[in-house]
């Protein structure tokens, strides 16, 4: 099932853990073992989550970092679908030659 416009994991994180739970952006940070910089970056949308920042984010607040990565994935390919022209592209057949 494709999601309609799915969110970046930085605003994921913002409304799910750091909203309802009062935490700073420098608090997670601690947590996360990163410089508060870095976490900003990501939950300004301006970073993805990189596989290792996966790891962190499943050790601190839960979700397999799969998930992050999976999530990181969906918003990377909703945006490219918008942006990227595909008109001009044709199919290549593949076709095995015996000999």
């Amino acid at each position: 099932m494709n999601m309609h416009n799915p969110p970046h994991p930085g605003e994921f994180i913002s409304q799910t853990y750091m909203e309802p739970f009062n935490l700073s952006c420098r608090q997670l940070a601690k947590h996360l073992d990163v410089a508060p910089s870095t976490l900003n970056r990501v939950l300004k949308t301006q970073s993805g989550i990189s596989p290792e920042m996966a790891l962190r984010l499943s050790k601190v607040v839960g979700r397999s970092p799969e998930s992050w990565l999976a999530m990181q994935d969906h918003y990377d390919l909703w945006q490219a679908k918008q942006t990227v022209e595909l008109d001009k592209i044709t199919k290549i057949e593949l076709k095995v030659a015996y000999n």
